[in-house]
């Protein structure tokens, strides 16, 4: 896929936070995420919804990432729609599997749902 006139957009992963003892991830940090460009990717709407609250209001946003089915992402992965400053998705469900076809072993784009909250 070539998008001549499109956006870039990343992945962000939380880098591990390692037990110092037993060197296994114990937690995420957000502070300085692992950035990844997803190239001939894209983001594209699917819905807008008002939350109301007893004591606040909230949007949710639902788009889907269009990207190669063979690209890294998995759930809780964060992706930004343009350089930093842009919106910010959560990728809240469990990506498709990548699916390969057996007889030429190529694997189709992925539609991955997005998430995002304000208010």
């Amino acid at each position: 896929m070539n998008f001549p006139a499109g956006r870039k957009v990343y992945r962000l992963r939380a880098r591990p936070v390692l037990d110092p003892y037993s060197k296994k991830p114990i937690s995420a940090d957000w502070a300085d995420p692992l950035v990844l460009e997803l190239p001939a990717s894209f983001v594209a709407q699917t819905s807008t919804s008002m939350l109301a609250g007893a004591s606040r209001e909230q949007a949710a946003e639902s788009k889907s990432l269009f990207c190669d089915g063979s690209f890294d992402v998995q759930k809780g992965d964060r992706i930004r729609d343009g350089e930093p400053g842009a919106p910010v998705y959560t990728i809240d469900g469990i990506p498709p599997a990548a699916d390969t076809n057996p007889w030429t072993n190529w694997t189709p784009p992925r539609e991955i749902p997005l998430t995002r909250y304000v208010g």
